[in-house]
């Protein structure tokens, strides 16, 4: 089965690629895009401002974070999961990306074709005992960390994500600041990064869309000179922001299926200083692309190791480990394993 016909299922939550913030309509681009360069005949259902060289099917002009009157969220995300359900026929897989839980589950008993799905959160037990209703049903893992959890569930593969290494310029000489880029969360770990810059004297970007947890809790931290915010960036002043820092400040403080501001990070030669949570060390490897610690006090004590990595070789190890290729390469194995195994017994039997 050389030519797959792919129905890539994205979140319409916005357009994919994403214009600012959004890791998984990032890596669904990238993997789309990815798949018809392979010459695979891909159908992407995604909102209408989405950009992509896949034959897009649009069930939504605009994601329902552009356009409020979009709701309830559910059912925008079922409606394009359904159009990609009721074509089932035209394709040799389906390929849920799920934005929160994967509603594709509840289809997958009613389509002789392949209903595959990622989740892009490191599920609960309770989440995975609901799920468990569905054995048979594949899930790609994105990380062994999120593997362990979906235990007792079909995992057809784990495949980390990758970046596309052309949008992510590589700076050998960064500017003085270090950076935290990610949501506005207690579990991202914002005031630990807030305190590692005070701690240690150095000056601290902050990036990400304001929201009630930054107004409430981080914005008095902000002073303008030593902590900065620096706002909600697109993907081109993301890539500015990652290659200047001297180092990505990750002290992460729930456990997370992957973590792709890191990779993006590395792919930049910026080196990280992260706590070990979830799949952080998975993705970082200790002494070459970052240094990986287990309390914030050795994470402070780290910065100077951080630093003085070569970032050469941090770029180099991060293109080798999450270059497109690889992800691309590894999702057609699986797509072409279930779909023959479709054509004889079920994929994954309970």
């Amino acid at each position: 089965m050389s030519r797959l016909r792919i129905a890539m299922v994205a979140p319409v939550a916005q357009a994919v690629p994403p214009v600012r913030s959004g890791s998984v309509e990032t890596v669904t681009a990238l993997l789309t895009d990815g798949l018809v360069a392979r010459g695979h005949d891909v159908t992407l259902f995604a909102a209408g401002t989405s950009t992509t060289t896949a034959t897009l099917a649009a069930t939504l002009e605009h994601g329902y974070h552009d356009d409020t009157s979009l709701w309830p969220w559910e059912l925008c995300e079922l409606f394009n999961l359904a159009a990609a359900a009721e074509r089932a026929d035209d394709f040799d897989i389906i390929h849920y990306q799920a934005e929160y839980a994967p509603i594709a589950l509840a289809f997958s008993r009613l389509t002789s074709t392949p209903l595959l799905q990622t989740v892009h959160h490191a599920p609960s037990a309770e989440e995975v005992r609901l799920w468990s209703r569905f054995p048979d049903a594949p899930f790609i893992a994105v990380s062994s960390a999120q593997a362990r959890l979906l235990g007792g569930l079909c995992v057809a593969a784990t495949i980390h994500h990758a970046v596309d290494p052309t949008h992510l310029t590589f700076r050998p000489t960064p500017d003085d600041y270090l950076l935290f880029l990610g949501r506005f969360t207690p579990g991202k770990g914002v005031l630990e990064a807030i305190e590692v810059a005070t701690r240690s004297g150095r000056r601290l970007l902050l990036a990400a869309t304001e929201n009630d947890y930054y107004r409430e809790s981080v914005a008095s931290h902000v002073d303008g000179h030593q902590i900065v915010y620096a706002g909600e960036v697109d993907q081109t002043g993301k890539a500015a922001l990652l290659g200047g820092a001297r180092a990505l400040i990750y002290p992460v403080q729930q456990a997370e299926s992957f973590g792709l501001v890191l990779t993006e990070a590395m792919t930049c030669g910026t080196p990280v200083a992260a706590l070990d949570q979830g799949a952080v060390s998975e993705l970082v490897d200790n002494g070459v692309t970052g240094r990986v610690s287990r309390s914030l006090d050795a994470l402070i004590a780290s910065l100077p190791a951080v630093e003085a990595l070569d970032r050469h070789a941090v770029r180099t190890r991060a293109l080798a480990r999450f270059g497109p290729s690889r992800m691309v390469d590894a999702h057609v194995e699986v797509y072409t394993r279930l779909a023959t195994q479709a054509l004889a017994v079920p994929p994954c039997p309970a």
